[in-house]
């Protein structure tokens, strides 16, 4: 198992900022890059004892998981002007509503308790 995490250490260090910038793409004319938003995460767990007083039940177990996310939230489009980023305006909407929601409870809490 030890072998395994390493390995998976080892691959997600070697990418590095390559998850978040796509590779050079042509479009109508004009040469983009595509940004996103890249997270990770990885777990694991194990655990033994008995689940009471009787030696039958012996509690045994293990377990792992692991997940990942990615937001597209633009681009970087080149032009006469030079690069431009442009971004995912749904991305940057959707990603800022816990944000705005967080703000405006804050708000009322503060003007509540004055």
């Amino acid at each position: 198992m030890t072998n395994l995490a390493e390995k998976l250490a080892e691959s997600l260090k070697n990418n590095g900022v390559s998850l978040s910038y796509g590779p050079k793409e042509s479009v109508d004319g004009h040469e983009l890059i595509p940004v996103a938003l890249v997270s990770y995460g990885f777990g694991g767990g194990s655990g033994s004892g008995s689940s009471g007083g009787d030696d039958s039940e012996v509690g045994e177990g293990e377990g792992g998981g692991g997940g990942g996310l990615s937001i597209p939230v633009g681009a970087y489009v080149g032009g006469p002007e030079g690069a431009v980023f442009r971004p995912n305006v749904v991305a940057v909407l959707a990603v800022s509503i816990p944000v705005i929601w967080t703000l405006g409870k804050a708000i009322a809490r503060i003007v509540k308790a004055a």
